[in-house]
């Protein structure tokens, strides 16, 4: 006599994996931006000390919040798929570092040209800031298709970088005109930044405020 047996299939358990939540890291990045670029852009424009004068008291800034905080914020974004706040934030964050390398002694960077050409240090801060507003032209030119806030803030932080570097690039004596343009140019840069993270941050959920951004382009291009 055959006989049939029943086969029944192994419960197979499955295990739901949430992924962590990762919310927008721009804001942060934004305002650490914002806020070192407020403050050393002053000291250009000649607040509180004499334009082109000391301005160490910005390397805490430099190195923690618009250095470290920025490359965070950076790292984040390549989290959250955002390629260009990415690039963006993690290389502003190495700028303020780069820049307070500068400022810091031990690493003795400014007294390696005492023995240089008068004006070497000068060109050499000039070659610095000049390249960072190519780059910053690059970054400005992929916003074209953003906002209007964000658009018009790394436009004018291209000319704030352009007009610091033309005043090393001519040897002209601290205070000059151009050094104080960039510094007003600065300020209007970190309002900027402050306004496109305000605007983040407004959401329903915090906020009745709301602040408008411009949208460039409400479509994509399939």
């Amino acid at each position: 006599m055959s006989h049939i047996e029943e086969y029944k299939s192994p419960r197979i358990a499955t295990e739901v994996v949430v992924a962590p939540v990762i919310i927008n890291p721009g804001p942060l990045g934004l305002s650490a931006f914002a806020l070192t670029t407020f403050v050393l852009s002053l000291f250009n424009l000649g607040a509180g000390v004499p334009s082109g004068g000391p301005v160490e008291v910005v390397t805490g800034l430099a190195v923690f919040y618009g250095g470290i905080t920025q490359i965070l914020a950076g790292m984040w974004e390549f989290k959250v798929g955002n390629n260009f706040g990415a690039t963006a934030f993690t290389s502003y964050g190495a700028f303020w570092l780069s820049y307070a390398a500068i400022l810091i002694p031990s690493f003795g960077i400014i007294p390696s040209y005492d023995k240089s050409d008068v004006h070497a240090l000068d060109n050499a801060l000039g070659i610095f800031l000049l390249s960072w507003a190519i780059f910053t032209f690059i970054l400005w030119i992929a916003t074209l298709r953003s906002t209007v806030a964000l658009s018009t803030m790394f436009f004018v932080l291209t000319l704030t970088f352009l007009f610091l570097a033309s005043g090393h690039l001519a040897h002209m004596d601290a205070g000059n005109y151009p050094t104080k343009i960039g510094g007003a140019l600065g300020v209007l840069t970190a309002l900027l930044a402050w306004y496109n993270a305000a605007a983040s941050l407004f959401t329903p959920q915090h906020t009745f405020v709301r602040l408008p951004v411009g949208p460039l382009a409400r479509a994509q291009i399939e």
